[in-house]
């Protein structure tokens, strides 16, 4: 006796549909597949990006932007902190895919317990000889609520690491009580660019002669976080309207753009204040690629004298029900390929709950693609800006778990190597 099959609904359907309904069904479904996360997914991940831990350092909490790429050593440098008072200085040699602890800053430049140091927040950068230049940060409110109290913070240090002689140097403090967030170098000059916390000061430090100036207040609020530098060695920030604020370096003064960059309407005081999070260069074409905490993707041409022209490249990421200005990404890279990459995440601001998304986006056709979603018991955040090696390597610095417990590593990604499209 042959045993009737069960008819389920679609079993149904098939049976008693034409041809043409039969394929118009199929389409439908591969286009709900193809764009199951609102965003396109066409692009296949061949190898998952690397993980790579930082040995030696059990409390290790997080890493704040403070990595880079030394072209000079082929080696990525990276700050690695406990989140209060212990920071150390890591390094990767990309021949032996090695991860090496040179040591706590702390106790290399030989700093006193009221000197303590919260963490490198700034970009870890570098001079046409590979020297390495970074600043530190409280890292802790202590300074902000005891400021020159017995606990209190006695200021963010320039700090320069000579990789010939793996010798650590403090070149002294930026400002007293102050946090210096972000640093770039002027590659001409050699001359360093500072931002401070929590007065939003401009600072220019000449290294070779000692001699630092503060170009005043910029800002008010929360402080961005974010410095760039162009071809010229001119250097870039943003005021507490979101415009560019550029130091020009023939001139040897600021200047101010007439316009705000780009925000989604409704975009919220705070999130303007904080304008950029990351940035990527092509300098093949002269073009700085900007992501703004407002969720913004811009494409800045700079000029040597003045200001060039911003384009908006639209949103981030676009999930439904979401504000499109309300997502979080402090980091972005280009590939060789001339596609930039970027997760999205962190700080308790989510495209998909409990998700960090990392998307590969074509400034050209302004298409986004998901690559992975990552539970943030994988990978909570990532920083790091424009980290990319000769071979085409990204690097990020990474952490899993949550804002109180989370444990950092870094991030190696080569979309070559990679994807397969």
């Amino acid at each position: 006796m042959t045993k009737k099959r069960k008819k389920g609904l679609l079993f149904v359907y098939f049976e008693y549909t034409s041809i043409y309904q039969k394929a118009i069904f199929l389409f439908l479904l591969l286009v709900v597949a193809f764009d199951a996360y609102g965003q396109k997914r066409s692009t296949q991940i061949k190898n998952n990006p690397e993980f790579i831990s930082y040995p030696e350092f059990p409390e290790a909490h997080s890493t704040w932007g403070d990595i880079g790429y030394n072209p000079v050593y082929n080696k990525v440098y990276i700050g690695v902190t406990n989140h209060l008072n212990k920071v150390g200085l890591y390094e990767y040699d990309i021949a032996r895919n090695e991860m090496k602890l040179n040591g706590f800053i702390a106790d290399m430049a030989n700093l006193r317990p009221f000197q303590w140091q919260g963490k490198i927040h700034s970009k870890i950068v570098f001079d046409k000889e590979g020297t390495v230049y970074f600043s530190t940060d409280g890292g802790d409110y202590r300074h902000l609520y005891f400021m020159d109290g017995p606990l209190g913070y006695v200021g963010g240090y320039f700090m320069k690491w000579n990789p010939a002689d793996n010798k650590l140097t403090n070149l002294g403090t930026g400002l007293q009580y102050e946090s210096t967030k972000d640093l770039d170098i002027d590659m001409e000059t050699g001359n360093l660019y500072g931002t401070t916390f929590p007065q939003v000061h401009f600072l220019i430090y000449d290294a070779n002669k000692n001699d630092l100036k503060d170009l005043g207040r910029l800002g008010s609020g929360h402080v961005p976080r974010v410095l760039f530098t162009d071809t010229w060695g001119n250097c870039y920030y943003v005021d507490w309207r979101q415009r560019l604020v550029k130091y020009e370096k023939s001139e040897e003064k600021l200047i101010f753009a007439k316009e705000s960059l780009p925000s989604f309407p409704g975009t919220p005081g705070y999130s303007i204040i904080t304008g950029i999070t990351a940035y990527a260069k092509d300098t093949a074409n002269n073009i700085v690629y900007l992501i703004t905490y407002g969720g913004k993707i811009l494409a800045y041409h700079p000029q040597k004298t003045g200001f060039g022209k911003v384009e908006d490249l639209g949103g981030v990421y676009d999930a439904k029900g979401k504000e499109k200005w309300n997502y979080y990404v402090p980091n972005l890279a280009m590939g060789k390929n001339g596609k930039l990459y970027y997760f999205v995440g962190g700080h308790g601001i989510e495209a998909v709950k409990n998700s960090t998304l990392f998307i590969e986006f074509d400034p050209k056709t302004r298409e986004r693609k998901v690559l992975i979603q990552y539970p943030t018991s994988v990978v909570h955040e990532a920083t790091g800006a424009n980290v990319i090696d000769e071979d085409g390597n990204i690097y990020f610095a990474g952490r899993k778990g949550d804002n109180h417990n989370s444990t950092p590593f870094m991030i190696k990604f080569n979309p070559a190597r990679d994807l397969k499209y």
